[in-house]
């Protein structure tokens, strides 16, 4: 069955996409680290950390130019056109969502890459190469943000969709070992 096709059969079985319910998630997630991110440069950089459990979990404003870890500061460009093709890939797969489930995962990711998106483009040094404001500092781990967060969140919510077998289409695969294929 053609693409075209399983489209019209889900929408005539009264199917909805679900692109609002991905924007709506991503808006908030973006939104929520966005407004984090301005806080937490506004009021705690330049500061002491904030205890939030014991040492164990502070507050504490760092810049970070490359990804998760700080690894990979010297291409911080890449990291960007990352972000920037995940941004891309989740608006062509909106156009055949139709699961709620996989439009909460995909919102969180979209969410997180264009947050940290932003500050890639927007904070110092600028020209695609500016450094993600990370302030959730656990001990022996790593930095973070909210950002970070929604991605990963999303990121294990896809990965167990696939597991599970759940289509971005709102059907179940078929298992082919079952069907005798």
């Amino acid at each position: 069955m053609t693409r075209d096709a399983r489209t019209a059969v889900l929408e005539s079985a009264g199917a909805k996409r679900r692109v609002f319910l991905l924007l709506a998630v991503a808006g908030l997630a973006y939104a929520i680290d966005l407004c984090s991110k301005v806080f937490v440069v506004s009021r705690l950089e330049h500061h002491a950390p904030v205890q939030v459990i014991g040492t164990w979990m502070e507050l504490r404003v760092s810049r970070n130019a490359g990804a998760a870890f700080s690894m990979g500061t010297a291409m911080t460009f890449v990291f960007t056109a990352i972000a920037a093709a995940v941004v891309v890939v989740i608006a062509r797969l909106a156009r055949k969502l139709y699961s709620t489930p996989w439009a909460v995962a995909l919102g969180l990711l979209l969410g997180g890459a264009a947050g940290n998106l932003t500050d890639r483009l927007f904070r110092a040094p600028g020209g695609l190469q500016g450094a993600v404001v990370d302030f959730i500092s656990v001990r022996g781990f790593s930095v973070m943000n909210l950002a970070d967060w929604a991605i990963v969140c999303g990121g294990v919510l896809i990965v167990l969709f696939s597991l599970l077998g759940w289509e971005m289409s709102g059907t179940a695969r078929r298992d082919a070992t079952a069907h005798g294929l």
